[in-house]
């Protein structure tokens, strides 16, 4: 009986990956709106008007490539799970993980919702997910 127990919890943990990554694509598409809503928003004119050279435009570091609206997407969501994680460890006096350290890395390194979704799981393993 412990083999079917086993084997139920591993299916169960397929469905509800399926259903972590759709929830974290979620919240992307809401850091998506609300960067929408913040690039359309109007602003006061300044009264002088500033000069842009062309190797600051883009996104104002020279260097530096430009990001697309996708990737600032994922990075303000792994920001949210950063700061979910810091309050965590706040209250509970934990430490980072190896595994965690790993998964964040690897969301450094090729920021896609792919290497999101791992970051995530461990956020709601240990139920500090709000979302």
């Amino acid at each position: 009986m412990a083999d079917l127990t086993n084997s139920t919890k591993r299916g169960a943990s397929g469905a509800g990956s399926d259903a972590l990554t759709e929830r974290v694509r979620q919240r992307v598409t809401l850091a998506g709106q609300a960067f929408d809503r913040r690039s359309t928003a109007s602003r006061p004119k300044s009264r002088r008007k500033k000069t842009a050279q062309p190797a600051e435009q883009g996104n104002g570091h020279a260097g530096e490539p430009v990001r697309t609206k996708e990737q600032v997407c994922l990075r303000a969501v792994f920001h949210e799970l950063g700061d979910a994680h810091r309050a965590y460890r706040a209250r509970t006096g934990q430490t980072v993980t190896p595994s965690l350290r790993a998964a964040t890395n690897a969301f450094k390194l090729d920021p896609t919702l792919l290497t999101l979704v791992p970051v995530a799981a461990f956020l709601d393993e240990l139920d500090i997910l709000a979302w």
